[in-house]
């Protein structure tokens, strides 16, 4: 089937923090054609609004933040290497001026089929248009052949829950600006082994606390090789065979480096690892029954989280953000946030399911209640709360940045998690055959 074309976007680039923005979601524009983000003047967060964020030209950013990004926008010194710099050295950073427009009041949000599940009220979140129906399914017949076909990824029995996931309008939700199919493959592969570890290893399918950092530790080999003798290197190649987690992890793996660059294939490497890490803390909770505070689940929230999804953004979206500007500071506290706030949307969305399932299952709102003696009602509105907090700290980190790093990619890539951190939150209200929501209104 030919590559339906790039989908209509919904991604928003918050502006510089002086941007007047509504507190509800609003109609989104269509984003740009791959690679065609604008480079310079107002970009449009949902119509919403806009700031005046840099890209090409240079002489009307602002000064970057700290002397390591300063380093780094300058460019290597010496003979030979004026044509290397990110930013023309001619011309000095002088203060960017933010444009502000005023805007009639939008509406709170998209008409939305109830069919496609309810919204959590007073959640803070942007509505996005339905993600591109050609995609979607040429996504979703691909990732079945692939889940059945090259890996068997789950028995026969599980298929009306993998065809409940829904994980095709999932990613192309996530990514509108992947140029091709393939692209969004290289994610929705990803996605998928995720989920087939979490299950298998963790939660639904057999999972359990018990042994669960070796278990892991075998699978992340089958993303980060090992590399040993020639006596025992034939033991371990047959290992990454053994089990559904490690097959998928495998190809899901060889397909994503076969597309992404050496580095943003370590850097999936080092943010899968931080998932597993979380795993293991959870897990360790488990088996002593340990209810942590709500700092402490926040902060395994930070590691088992969704931060592997968005950190992949540039790769998925056909160019790389290169590897000094992604490693700054403050494009690590942009990501960490986008993982920690759509992380928590997972937890409001699914504490319906969870809450029914045997066993006590720590979210969010579980966490609160017990720790901060609340009910369950109140518990789990202060868990949007906590929500909306760390999604206004997230677009507030991305404004900044992209005030004060003036570089295309940057843009792009902030551009790019916005658009996630969007298409998270869609799949999740919509997916009606995972997620109920409380009654608590």
């Amino acid at each position: 089937m030919p590559d339906p074309g790039p989908s209509s976007g919904q991604s928003r680039l918050p502006g510089p923090p002086t941007a007047l923005f509504p507190l509800t979601g609003t109609t989104p524009e269509p984003g740009p054609a791959p690679g065609s983000v604008p480079e310079t003047g107002s970009v449009p967060r949902d119509g919403a609004g806009a700031g005046t964020v840099p890209g090409a030209g240079y002489a009307d950013a602002p000064a970057p933040a700290g002397p390591d990004l300063a380093r780094i926008l300058r460019g290597p010194s010496g003979l030979g290497t004026a044509s290397l710099s990110l930013a023309p050295r001619a011309e000095p950073f002088a203060p960017v001026v933010s444009v502000v427009t005023e805007i009639p009041a939008a509406p709170a949000s998209l008409p939305v089929d109830p069919a496609d599940g309810t919204p959590i009220p007073g959640l803070y979140y942007h509505p996005i248009a339905e993600p591109d129906p050609a995609r979607v399914e040429e996504v979703s017949r691909r990732i079945k052949d692939w889940a059945v076909d090259e890996v068997q990824a789950y028995p026969p029995e599980w298929e009306d829950q993998f065809d409940g996931f829904s994980v095709g309008r999932y990613m192309v939700a996530c990514h509108p600006d992947a140029p091709t199919v393939d692209h969004l493959m290289a994610a929705t592969r990803l996605m998928v082994a995720e989920n087939a570890v979490d299950d298998c290893y963790c939660e639904d399918h057999g999972g359990s606390p018990i042994g669960l950092g070796s278990r892991l530790l075998l699978a992340h080999t089958a993303l980060d090789p090992l590399h040993t003798t020639p006596e025992y290197q034939p033991a371990w190649a047959e290992s990454l065979h053994s089990d559904a987690p490690r097959r998928a992890y495998r190809s899901a793996m060889e397909y994503f480096t076969a597309l992404a660059s050496p580095s943003q294939a370590d850097r999936y490497r080092h943010d899968m690892a931080r998932l597993h890490m979380g795993y293991l803390a959870e897990a360790a909770w488990a088996e002593t029954e340990h209810v942590p505070e709500v700092w402490e689940y926040l902060a395994m929230r930070q590691f088992n989280n969704f931060r592997p999804c968005p950190t992949i953004t540039d790769s998925v979206g056909g160019y790389e953000l290169p590897a000094d500007l992604h490693a700054q500071p403050a494009m690590q506290r942009v990501i960490a946030l986008a993982g920690n706030a759509t992380t928590i949307v997972n937890d409001l969305y699914s504490y319906t399911k969870e809450q029914s399932s045997p066993g006590k299952h720590l979210n969010l709102p579980v966490v609160i209640a017990e720790r901060e003696g609340m009910s369950e009602k109140d518990a789990y509105l202060k868990a949007v709360e906590v929500h909306n907090d760390l999604m206004r700290a997230f677009e507030a980190a991305a404004g900044e940045l992209a005030a004060g790093c003036p570089v295309p990619s940057v843009a792009r890539f902030l551009k790019g998690v916005a658009a996630w951190v969007d298409g998270n939150h869609y799949w999740h209200q919509t997916n009606t055959y995972r997620y109920t929501l409380p009654d608590f209104w």
